[in-house]
């Protein structure tokens, strides 16, 4: 049975959240295109959010 690829913009957040829970700066987005931009965003603004309530630590 095949595997499905992830969706790209599930993905995106996925790797936002990543980059937000590592201290990464949002400049630091790989995307370019608006939508999937957002979504990294979304992310990373999560994680971040995460980390300063103490969810998250380093």
């Amino acid at each position: 049975m095949k595997r499905q690829k992830r969706d790209k913009m599930e993905r995106a957040f996925s790797r936002g959240f990543q980059a937000g829970l590592t201290g990464r700066s949002k400049d630091e987005c790989p995307y370019q295109s608006v939508d999937i931009k957002m979504q990294w965003l979304g992310g990373w603004r999560e994680a971040i959010d995460g980390r300063i309530t103490g969810l998250f630590t380093k």
